[in-house]
């Protein structure tokens, strides 16, 4: 099954309506979208705690590394470049942090609040190569967007 995302962006709406804690929303849009879509192997939120640096938040699929540096891997560059990272083979990707022996491929999506600040990215892994588009990346960007624009 590949997700539909309109359908995805209503479910989401509706089950966030009115919710402004940034955890209780990151916990949502992963369960959603990590069932959404058979290619989501693992789907995950790295929140900014400090500067430059990332810690495992909300997710779905097995264990996550703990702390990423905004300097290392796919989740740091999207976190230093504030730009959607698709990765049609991490193994090619230098500085690639291993969290998990089966992620093939990856898609990391900058999350930021309603003024702007990066609060968060959202990585989703995929044991297949080659697995994300920019499809995928514009649709989930939207969806994010929507969610986390009424969080101070």
């Amino acid at each position: 099954m590949t997700a539909d995302y309109g359908a995805l962006a209503k479910s989401i709406a509706a089950l966030t309506e009115g919710e402004t804690d940034s955890v209780a929303l990151m916990a949502t849009v992963t369960c959603e979208v990590h069932h959404s879509d058979d290619r989501f192997d693992w789907t995950g939120f790295y929140r900014v705690t400090e500067p430059e640096l990332l810690k495992i938040g909300p997710y779905q699929g097995g264990h996550g590394c703990l702390v990423i540096p905004f300097s290392r891997g796919v989740c740091g560059a999207a976190a230093r470049t504030g730009e959607i990272q698709i990765i049609v083979d991490v193994e090619a990707f230098e500085g690639h942090i291993a969290c998990a022996s089966s992620t093939r491929s990856e898609l990391v999506l900058p999350v930021t609040n309603a003024a702007g600040d990066l609060i968060a990215v959202f990585d989703i892994d995929s044991d297949k190569p080659d697995a994300f588009r920019q499809e995928d990346a514009q649709a989930l960007s939207g969806i994010l967007k929507s969610v986390f624009a009424r969080v101070s």
